[in-house]
């Protein structure tokens, strides 16, 4: 484990997969019940990549309506992505919570970098009280700029009021812990709660 020198003031959340667990198979494998076509229509219609647009910006009723247009058979299973995206959220990352507990009980200034549709943001958000611990949180959805592009991080800087230097921030995505490293912040590579409270403990920010 590498530890900068210099101390930390703050402590910066990834929220899915790092908070929250996330995987849009949980939604549609309620939908589609033949295994064979649940990957097909994962790997084509419902992608990862294809939800990725909404975490940058874009409408889901613009995005909903071109999809719609190029997979006409599922228009109904796009429009369930569109209404019940919290079951592909089916609950906290194991030990995660806890975590950020903790350093809210210490004292430890509380935010969160997430690439996050703005629409799905609003759905989700008012379900989970744990982010009253946190101070703010910079949303991609919302300003349109999405990890690991350097301008998010010099926005979240600005927003949270600490040098870069000065924070730990946690992503399980190693690009966008190297784009963050390379913007002058400490990082941790989530992996697991166990490895980053150990993390935590030599660092001095929980007991």
């Amino acid at each position: 484990m590498s530890l900068s020198s210099g101390p930390i003031e703050a402590v910066v959340f990834d929220v899915g997969k790092v908070l929250f667990q996330w995987d849009l198979r949980c939604l549609f494998e309620k939908l589609i019940d033949d295994r064979a076509e649940l990957d097909w229509f994962l790997a084509n219609v419902v992608t990862v990549e294809w939800h990725f647009e909404h975490d940058a910006g874009r409408l889901l009723a613009d995005m909903a309506a071109e999809r719609t247009a190029l997979f006409p058979d599922h228009g109904e299973l796009i429009q369930a992505y569109t209404t019940r995206f919290n079951e592909s959220i089916p609950g906290p990352v194991p030990g995660s919570l806890e975590l950020v507990e903790a350093l809210d009980v210490a004292g430890v200034p509380l935010y969160a970098i997430t690439n996050f549709g703005d629409e799905f943001w609003q759905v989700f958000r008012p379900t989970q009280p744990v982010f009253d611990r946190f101070r703010d949180v910079v949303v991609s959805g919302v300003e349109k700029l999405v990890k690991p592009d350097p301008a998010i991080y010099a926005l979240a800087a600005k927003r949270f009021g600490h040098a870069p230097e000065a924070m730990l921030f946690i992503d399980d995505n190693r690009d966008n812990i190297e784009s963050a490293r390379a913007c002058g912040w400490q990082a941790h590579h989530f992996h697991d709660a166990e490895t980053l409270a150990a993390d935590l403990r030599a660092r001095g920010l929980i007991a």
